[in-house]
């Protein structure tokens, strides 16, 4: 909390139209205060470093590294912040994969904007908050079908952080020595974690990654 008193929130999000939608809506509320926002996760650590924001807005689909690979990194730079998902995913994969990497709250774009302030408060006074948005489709997902929307899902909840970075660059057409370059490591090991990408996917082809990573909320289209 700043010396104001107000709760410092910081918003990372690749949007920027929406990072500016966010911070007027949340510059309207009693005792909140934008301290910084930014659209790219690996050049935000150091700003977050800096500012230790109470609470972090964080979005999941972001360039190059996902907002739920960013928050074991975020934990590390500022271990007092809370962080809160703020993402249009709302299925269990990415709600479960959220919580466990450490996420306090799971909020969805679709939200009433009221619920923002709401989830702001609930977690910086150490209480967890999901959207009801969000709680409705778990509870609907939960008592469906095996083989459903949470079932599809499991290849990719089974990937590590790493795995996740060469599938979304390797599921928008990077070769496997664009990829190496890219995340700095050898041509050998690109081509291994190919390998064991299709082989947890059960796919072969560059369009069936993309086709996987578009389902997963993992690419944008």
């Amino acid at each position: 909390m700043n010396s104001n008193g107000n709760i410092s929130v910081y918003l990372l999000d690749d949007q920027a139209i929406l990072r500016a939608g966010f911070r007027s809506l949340l510059d309207r509320m009693n005792q909140l205060q934008v301290v910084g926002d930014s659209g790219d996760a690996r050049k935000a650590l150091g700003e977050i470093e800096e500012l230790r924001p109470d609470v972090l807005l964080l979005d999941i689909t972001m360039p190059g590294l996902s907002g739920i690979d960013a928050i074991p990194m975020i934990r590390k730079a500022s271990p007092r912040t809370k962080i809160v998902m703020l993402t249009h995913h709302e299925g269990q994969t990415f709600v479960d994969q959220a919580l466990k990497a450490g996420a306090e709250g799971y909020l969805s774009k679709d939200s009433d904007p009221n619920e923002m302030g709401l989830a702001i408060e609930s977690v910086h006074r150490g209480d967890p908050f999901i959207s009801p948005k969000v709680a409705s489709t778990l509870v609907s997902q939960v008592r469906g079908t095996p083989g459903g929307p949470a079932a599809a899902g499991a290849g990719v909840s089974s990937l590590t952080p790493r795995e996740r970075e060469v599938f979304q660059l390797l599921a928008i057409g990077k070769s496997n020595k664009e990829v190496a370059h890219a995340l700095s490591m050898s041509l050998g090991t690109a081509k291994k974690h190919r390998e064991n990408l299709q082989r947890k996917l059960d796919c072969g082809s560059a369009a069936e990654l993309a086709r996987i990573a578009i389902r997963e909320g993992l690419l944008n289209i």
